[in-house]
């Protein structure tokens, strides 16, 4: 197996590899603007309608892990053009789409897609010179944020002033462009894995995963006590532990629990989710804070657009704290970023109980808060890599970016919870109330400190090892866990 392999069109691989990510994540957001009239436009009920933001979380969570298997298999490069195939489909489907069922199917067939990021930060360790690495590697990181930043105001606009299907029209466009961009601009590393794909760890990991996010996401409208919800989650754990112990018995495992059990990515694992929860609760609670009616006495009154305009310097933000966070885990190792960076999400928390009362107080927390995330997001990847064989980075990078995902789902739930028990009555509707909005916000920050701790408690690389932004150690040795010892 030969290493890494340096090439001088650094600045298009990461250009395109960032550029993937952002599209991805704008994928994700594309249909927010539509939620409240998906039930007339796909002749539904909002129950049913709610499928659509769910079948793409649940489809990026069970492909997710095998598109990064596969690329330390097949190939990275080989997966990324791969995973531009189901989010041109989607795209297509969704665009076409007059009933509620293919509108589903497509957003499916575009949470297929969602390992670009992962495989992409994976890559980059495998063609960039370890000096350009650190910065890459939090830019292609931090894309996933930037992208769901800048979606929201983009999707708004066109969902108001141009027709619901541009939108999809439009991502199908981008997908093509992105495809020809890897084409031409990212070379094939010559890192690949030895082995076979797991088929029983991929269905049994995907199995267990739908069982585990389905009732997180739907329990609040099937109830938490319900039959249901209940048996999903009991069937979830059966479902998880079974395959748990498939992986430690086969050979080839989808996902190398033994290495994930290392302290160093298993501690990295677990803040990743804490800053995934942290992360997601004021992009759930800013949005309806910024869009409640001034009547409200807390509402700030502002349009679809407008709210998305607000909230697009955030996005901005993240763009332009990457590289700094790039920066600060090379002098003081991503450890140091990552705890940083959960403590600005934290801070941003905190300052929101005192700027809630203004559109300019809301914007001054969203940027502190994506200050963090942009900080937290591209420490993580270089914590994962600096601890994994390098035949086994694109799995290793996509279970982290599942680990983000099942912490956003879970802040969702619980931010969902809470909102919709503290309320208030206004002119024949319910509506969260200001101190709903307060305790998401201090459980966002409470939270963000948790995964602080957490991270402050990542032990120090293996003797010899790199500390600094995943720089590639031995490719093919078996790295024991030193830490753990």
């Amino acid at each position: 197996m030969d290493g890494p392999q340096p090439t001088a069109r650094t600045g298009g691989i990461v250009a395109t590899l960032a550029l993937a990510g952002t599209v991805a994540a704008i994928m994700q957001t594309l249909v927010t603007p539509l939620i409240g009239e998906l039930p007339q436009i796909l002749d539904t009920s909002s129950s049913n309608a709610s499928w659509v933001i769910t079948a793409t979380l649940l489809s990026g969570a069970v492909f997710v892990p095998i598109s990064g298997r596969l690329g330390d298999l097949l190939g990275k490069r080989r997966m990324l053009l791969a995973c531009c195939v189901p989010l041109f489909a989607g795209s297509v489907v969704c665009a076409l789409a007059s009933s509620v069922v293919p509108m589903i199917a497509g957003r499916g067939l575009q949470g297929m897609g969602m390992g670009i990021v992962p495989l992409g930060i994976s890559l980059l360790r495998d063609v960039l010179p370890p000096q350009k690495l650190g910065s890459s590697i939090a830019l292609v990181s931090a894309s996933m944020g930037i992208g769901g930043g800048l979606g929201l105001p983009i999707a708004a606009g066109v969902a108001e002033y141009a027709s619901w299907r541009a939108l999809f029209w439009g991502s199908a466009a981008l997908t093509v462009a992105i495809a020809a961009m890897v084409w031409s601009f990212v070379p094939a590393p010559a890192v690949r894995g030895g082995g076979r794909f797991d088929y029983v760890g991929a269905v049994g990991l995907g199995a267990g995963l739908v069982c585990l996010l389905l009732p997180v996401s739907k329990g609040a409208d099937w109830g938490w006590g319900d039959g249901l919800t209940l048996g999903l989650f009991a069937a979830a754990v059966v479902l998880l532990l079974a395959w748990g112990r498939w992986e430690l018995r086969t050979g080839d495992p989808l996902v190398d629990l033994r290495v994930t059990a290392r302290r160093r990515v298993l501690l990295t694992n677990l803040a990743s989710v804490l800053v995934g929860f942290g992360m997601y609760a004021q992009a759930l609670i800013i949005p309806q804070l910024l869009q409640l009616p001034e009547e409200t006495g807390y509402g700030l009154g502002q349009s679809m657009l407008a709210m998305g305009l607000w909230m697009a310097p955030a996005g901005l933000m993240m763009m332009l704290v990457s590289p700094l966070g790039g920066m600060l885990s090379a002098a003081r190792g991503p450890k140091f970023t990552l705890v940083t960076g959960a403590l600005v999400i934290a801070l941003g928390y905190g300052s929101a109980m005192l700027l809630l009362g203004s559109t300019w107080g809301v914007l001054v927390v969203t940027l502190i808060c994506n200050s963090g995330v942009g900080l937290a997001y591209g420490a993580m990847p270089a914590l994962i890599m600096s601890a994994v064989p390098l035949s086994e980075t694109a799995s290793a990078n996509s279970f982290n970016t599942l680990m983000r995902s099942l912490g956003t789902s879970v802040s969702a739930a619980v931010v969902g919870v809470v909102l919709s028990q503290m309320t208030v009555s206004m002119g024949g509707f319910t509506l969260p109330s200001e101190d709903g909005f307060r305790a998401g916000l201090l459980i966002g920050c409470g939270v963000a400190l948790v995964a602080a701790a957490v991270a402050a408690t990542i032990p120090a690389p293996r003797s010899g090892a790199p500390e600094a932004a995943g720089a590639p150690g031995t490719p093919d040795a078996k790295v024991p866990d030193t830490a753990a010892a």
